[in-house]
């Protein structure tokens, strides 16, 4: 049975024409960009949408790795857990940019050209800026950033001053995203919906978690994104990656809920909640 059901309240449907394309991106590492679209996949599935990921952090690999576990889970298990359709995309070994530009532009359009025939696509980018990255984030009609609660992390999208206070411009990120949705904007694209999803750190006190909320609140305003609730520092996300689960499968492979289950499973429905799906409120 599905957890899950849309939310009439927020727009998230698929495009009239072509898919729905919701874009993980984040310079830093460490921020759960892979467990964050794991779980926005399976609830898409859940809803009963066909789901493309597109992997463009070859190297890496988190996410593909992610889903590749969760298919040799259902093989070796039986379980009909609902799977995607992924596609990797790599980096061009060319020595020559403007070759190497070509050619991860022709492998990008050639993923998003087989996997046209569904209702969402997925794509995981690259914690570096690249080509391949610009490419994503140039496509994304919904671009969701994860950040940990913290100053360090909040330098990805703006400068402040050393009391922490005042912000001083945007990051060179944010003026990658910038650029990107220009780019957009001239071929004639929709808007992007930037969401910047806000994890909490047990360590940080409550005096710092201020300061950062405040300053996200005038970013939020100055560089035009909106804030969602995000994760916490919880064992179970790490746990969930070698079986290829997340917290919307485990009561179909038989796991107990514990309290910390059901806190985590809250955390990924409210998350949710802001993109547009909700919580089946009959299910817990």
């Amino acid at each position: 049975m599905s957890v899950l059901a849309p939310n009439p309240s927020v727009s998230f449907a698929p495009a009239v024409a072509g898919p729905r394309v919701v874009v993980l991106g984040n310079e830093k590492g460490g921020s759960g960009k892979s467990t964050t679209a794991m779980h926005l996949v399976v609830a898409l599935l859940r809803l009963g949408y066909k789901v493309g990921v597109v992997d463009l952090d070859a190297r890496q690999g988190t996410l593909s790795r992610y889903v590749e576990n969760r298919t040799a889970f259902v093989q070796s298990t039986g379980l009909p857990l609902p799977l995607p359709e992924l596609r990797r995309v790599a980096r061009s070994e060319s020595p020559s940019r403007e070759v190497a530009e070509s050619e991860e532009r022709t492998r990008f359009d050639g993923a998003l050209a087989e996997l046209a025939g569904l209702d969402f696509l997925v794509i995981d980018t690259p914690g570096s800026d690249s080509h391949l990255s610009r490419l994503g984030h140039q496509a994304a009609d919904v671009l969701i950033t994860p950040l940990n609660d913290s100053f360090i992390d909040l330098d990805l999208l703006a400068r402040i001053d050393p009391e922490g206070r005042r912000i001083l411009g945007p990051s060179v990120y944010s003026q990658m995203v910038w650029e990107q949705r220009q780019q957009r904007a001239r071929a004639g694209g929709r808007p992007v919906d930037w969401i910047v999803m806000r994890n909490r750190l047990s360590h940080l006190d409550a005096r710092n978690k201020q300061k950062v909320g405040g300053l996200l609140d005038q970013l939020a305003k100055r560089i035009g994104f909106r804030l969602a609730p995000g994760f916490g520092e919880r064992v179970i996300f790490r746990e969930l990656f070698p079986k290829g689960l997340t917290l919307l499968d485990l009561r179909e492979a038989g796991t107990d809920l514990t309290l910390s289950h059901l806190a985590a499973r809250q955390e990924v429905f409210s998350l949710l909640s802001a993109l547009g799906l909700e919580a089946d409120p009959g299910e817990d």
